[in-house]
């Protein structure tokens, strides 16, 4: 039986920090599907793997959760059947881009030959986005209450990160 497990991290982000995580702005003419898919994509392209396709049914499933968090803006999993990555900004002005390109970042942790990250850190959202057997991807963004940030999350079917496995 493969076991099947949701990689939990926190991206906090402050604005106001001089360290700034991602400084270039994407194109705001760019749809939120076509934002969440490109650095995803251009990570499989790179790996010689198939796109993936934008899902309706998954859009859908994660707006409703993200619209769930849009009172606490908690990093909490859904727990639901999907692979999941999720991402957390304080202020309001974080778009997809950014987050896939969080998720993507954590390429330079992760190391194929043992099947880990390096000490101490997170690579698991960047294993779920190049899971070899991931096919579809739907995403959603809400500004949370009360100025509690931004909240994002992709659902990706199949689900990635078996213990145990590889992803590519």
């Amino acid at each position: 039986m493969q076991t099947w497990y949701a990689t939990i991290s926190i991206f906090i982000f402050l604005i106001s920090s001089t360290h700034a995580v991602i400084s270039r702005r994407p194109n705001p003419y760019l749809s939120a599907a076509n934002q969440f898919l490109a650095s995803q994509n251009a990570a499989r392209a790179s790996l010689r793997m198939r796109p993936l396709v934008w899902d309706a049914k998954l859009a859908r499933y994660a707006q409703r959760y993200a619209n769930q968090r849009r009172q606490d803006c908690a990093l909490k999993h859904s727990n639901g059947p999907y692979g999941e990555n999720i991402f957390w900004g304080s202020g309001s002005g974080w778009t997809p881009a950014q987050a896939a390109a969080a998720w993507v970042s954590e390429r330079k942790w992760y190391n194929y030959w043992s099947n880990s990250c390096a000490g101490n850190q997170e690579c698991g959202h960047y294993t779920q986005v190049v899971w070899r057997n991931t096919k579809r991807i739907g995403c959603a963004r809400v500004n949370c209450f009360r100025g509690g940030g931004v909240f994002m999350t992709c659902n990706y079917d199949p689900p990635g990160n078996y213990v145990g496995e590889k992803p590519y």
